[in-house]
């Protein structure tokens, strides 16, 4: 066995609630069969060809083990790793993971955090990933639209308003693929904080480190669905219209 997925679903969901005092975040429905956010993620892997899938679990991780089981009714492969108070953040939940001894032959995971919500080619950015022996691989939107007006200004006339622009940046969408060698960073990490971020404490090591850090360009659609206010204008037939061929 060469890769597993890893979805990142055991945190609270804070900036979700009311809802998540209720749902699991990677549980709230959506679609216009209401299928749960994590399902779409499941079967997106399922369909890039990584059927073997490690659910990080924590905050209300019943329901998804209830609704997942063993992943067989999906055809797919599913393990669970529940979050512990010693580690924390998503990289500390990776870290639980790697010392439970789930990725024992396994030489890249694909990270996939549970409010994302896309139709990227996993195949193609793991197939990316190795050719270029990178450490990690980071999946990178090649633009990113402002969620408010942006005003310019000469003095204090206003001379131009443009109302929620697309900016050419490049900006992390919340999927990676990891070489699991990358164990050693973060047991590095961890001998010096217990809440490790993946973003914002993994990849920078792995960078002042010397090793390969690489981007995957991803021009398609993606929707980060970690606010209520995102959540609400969620269009339930572009959902379906994404993940026809998947779903």
């Amino acid at each position: 066995m060469t890769i597993k997925g890893v979805i990142l679903c055991g945190g609270e969901g804070r900036r979700l609630r009311p809802l998540t005092y209720y749902f699991q975040k990677t549980m709230i429905p959506i679609g216009s069969k209401q299928k749960p956010l994590l399902e779409y993620i499941v079967k997106l892997l399922r369909y890039h060809g990584i059927r073997d899938i490690v659910l990080l679990v924590g905050y209300k991780h019943e329901q998804i083990v209830n609704y997942f089981e063993d992943g067989s009714r999906f055809n797919v492969n599913i393990e669970y790793v529940q979050d512990t108070k010693d580690l924390k953040g998503t990289g500390g939940a990776l870290l639980n993971a790697f010392r439970k001894g789930v990725f024992e032959n396994v030489n890249d995971i694909v990270i996939y955090y549970g409010d994302i919500l896309s139709t990227i080619n996993l195949r193609d950015m793991v197939n990316y990933h190795k050719l270029n022996g990178a450490d990690a691989t980071l999946a990178v939107a090649t633009k990113y639209q402002i969620p408010v007006g942006v005003v310019e200004l000469e003095d204090s006339v206003v001379k131009k308003i443009s109302e929620k622009p697309w900016l050419n940046i490049y900006v992390t969408i919340g999927i990676l693929a990891l070489n699991t060698g990358v164990k050693t960073y973060l047991e590095d990490i961890a001998k010096e904080k217990k809440e490790i971020d993946i973003m914002g404490d993994l990849i920078p090591k792995i960078i002042s480190e010397g090793g390969k850090v690489l981007a995957y360009k991803y021009e398609g659609l993606w929707y980060d669905i970690g606010t209520t206010e995102r959540y609400e204008k969620l269009e339930n037939t572009k959902i379906d219209e994404m993940f026809k061929n998947i779903i």
